[in-house]
């Protein structure tokens, strides 16, 4: 047997990506792991919905945020309330795409990272 697990997104502000991904997207820390001598923090994030969870990566001495350069990739959700998840997102100000055409959109997170909407067929 072999399954998704989690997939990683290295963060500079931690803090702000936990609000965001709490007020965003509903994820919040099940599991954290610290380095002994702080130099880094792992926090994954997850929901009720499934095991699959979002690994946010800080480094202490990290003194730039990250170059994410052409950013050819992407997390999708899939949700059954494709249009309540639309306004909030608007109300974050976070959508960055839509493609009406498709059905879908993306929004960012602090750090740039895009999370595709596709709603539940």
């Amino acid at each position: 047997m072999i399954r998704f697990d989690h997939f990683n997104f290295n963060v500079f502000d931690l803090e702000k990506s936990l609000d965001f991904y709490k007020k965003a997207l509903d994820l919040a820390p099940v599991r954290e792991k610290s380095a002994p001598d702080g130099s880094f923090k792992l926090v994954f994030l997850g929901n009720q919905e499934n095991d699959f969870k979002l690994e946010l990566t800080w480094l202490r001495d990290r003194e730039t945020p990250y170059n994410l350069g052409e950013l050819e990739y992407h997390l999708a959700f899939v949700t059954d309330e494709y249009e309540a998840f639309h306004a909030r997102h608007q109300e974050l100000g976070c959508i960055c795409f839509e493609n009406p055409e498709m059905g879908i959109y993306f929004i960012h997170d602090p750090d740039g990272y895009w999370i595709e909407i596709v709603p539940a067929q």
